[in-house]
């Protein structure tokens, strides 16, 4: 780091178990850019603060995860289009001062379940679990891919309604009761847990019983630490096809690099650096 250094970073509560510096710092290097990359824990009491200070720093670019992604919109200058319609920002650019706010959530975690898991979803019945900033941009980008039905379900059912109410008629967006959960699990090609339960620490907790979804379903986790969640294990277990957060999480950063940048991101070597970071974990464990 020199005078010259470009500063990014993270912010969320929690914070520690992010890979984000390791893979971002990764894509700098690759790209020959001087930059460096930090993690933040920001409560949400202090998220206003955290924002200004952004904006006094100079910063580039931020990236923004549970639970700032809805609040943090209040504190910026402008949101992109794709974000308004989410309703939620996981992306933030420094524009002389400006701060504008993007949702790459969607988008990344939809090139990644069809890359890896399914490619065709036009037709599919899918179940999201959990109704955060995360799941509003994936709900959004799911609903481009014209799936059959997209289920909504969260233990606070207003928040699930609430969610719904903001897709057309034709997007196919309803919330169910959580009591209807595992009979929706049942009937559905695609079940997605967009909630935090099973991230690390808590790596047996599991947001839904795996043994709900039907066999040859696909079972997808946002959540990429640790690789394979409990859920995901128990879904294999019935047969299901597994997709980890790990896709998403490399390429909602690397939309977000080529939103600082003006440069393609080096997915493979972020990909390569995040997995690096895994095995020397359990190494050292």
């Amino acid at each position: 780091m020199d005078s010259h250094t470009v500063l990014y970073g993270v912010i969320g509560d929690p914070i520690r178990h992010s890979k984000s510096p390791v893979m971002l710092n990764r894509a700098f290097r690759e790209a020959g850019i001087n930059g460096a990359y930090g993690a933040f824990h920001v409560t949400p009491e202090r998220l206003g603060d955290a924002i200004r200070g952004i904006r006094a720093l100079g910063y580039r670019g931020l990236n923004v995860t549970i639970p700032h992604k809805i609040e943090v919109m209040a504190h910026l200058d402008e949101i992109d289009e794709g974000a308004r319609a989410v309703g939620a920002v996981n992306t933030i650019v420094n524009e002389a001062g400006r701060l504008v706010g993007y949702n790459t959530d969607g988008i990344g975690y939809v090139r990644s379940l069809k890359e890896e898991s399914e490619p065709d979803l036009r037709g599919k019945k899918i179940v999201v679990v959990g109704t955060g900033g995360a799941a509003r941009g994936i709900v959004w980008a799911l609903a481009r891919e014209k799936p059959a039905a997209i289920r909504l379900a969260n233990r606070t059912a207003e928040r699930a309604q609430a969610l719904a109410e903001g897709f057309a008629p034709e997007d196919q967006v309803v919330a169910i009761p959580w009591a209807s959960l595992r009979e929706a699990c049942a009937d559905a090609d695609v079940v997605i847990n967009t909630t935090s339960v099973g991230m690390s620490p808590n790596v047996d907790a599991v947001p839904v019983d795996p043994t709900w979804l039907r066999p040859g379903a696909v079972a997808s986790d946002l959540i990429y630490n640790p690789l394979t969640t409990a859920f995901l294990r128990g879904a294999a277990e019935r047969g299901c096809r597994i997709h980890g957060g790990l896709g998403m999480f490399i390429y909602q950063g690397a939309y977000a690099f080529e939103y600082w940048t003006g440069r393609p991101a080096p997915t493979d070597a972020m990909r390569e650096a995040v997995l690096a970071s895994f095995e020397a974990a359990a190494t050292s464990a």
